[in-house]
């Protein structure tokens, strides 16, 4: 069963690439810390790359609000290091390899009839707890500025528990206050 809003993220361990120097990575790593966890279908393909390096040209703006990045697919880690190497550009968080193809499982984002994984992006606060979950199409990517925009607003209403935030809340913005 896939886990739910609200419930522990499964935890996963797995090697990754970061920067060019292979690393074990663990959600235990980042306790205390809001995670921005997402998965992308494969190496070397033409949407994942526009993803990949926007969020590392944004990564500041979420270790800025305490949030650390981490990506995964079911490539190894020497995909992984080969593509940074070739083309995708050093990144400025921790790729991951998911080559068991069980965190993908856990998170339920693979596609069992390709053998890959769906867009997943997932958001974890400090306590370990799913606290976004969004999973579609290959054939889009996914909007970095509402991944940025969704740990804000899951920030405020969690320091403001009494306020709820409208669509198109930015920080800043006013809120509603539930009946």
């Amino acid at each position: 069963m896939a886990v739910q809003i609200g419930q522990q993220a499964p935890d996963f361990k797995m090697d990754a690439v970061v920067g060019k120097d292979f690393k074990e990575v663990k959600l235990s790593d980042y306790k205390g810390k809001w995670v921005v966890f997402f998965f992308y279908p494969l190496d070397f393909t033409f949407v994942c790359p526009t993803e990949i390096q926007e969020f590392s040209k944004r990564y500041e703006e979420f270790t800025k609000i305490g949030a650390e990045v981490v990506g995964c697919s079911i490539d190894s880690k020497f995909s992984h290091r080969a593509w940074v190497e070739n083309g995708l550009g050093e990144l400025r968080y921790p790729l991951a390899a998911d080559i068991t193809k069980q965190v993908s499982r856990a998170y339920d984002v693979l596609d069992e009839d390709a053998g890959v994984t769906f867009r997943g992006t997932f958001i974890i606060d400090p306590k370990g707890v799913l606290r976004y979950a969004l999973k579609h199409d290959n054939s889009i990517g996914r909007s970095v500025t509402e991944i940025l925009r969704s740990v804000q607003a899951i920030q405020y209403t969690e320091a403001h528990p009494e306020q709820v935030c409208p669509v198109e809340w930015k920080p800043g913005a006013e809120t509603l206050k539930p009946a």
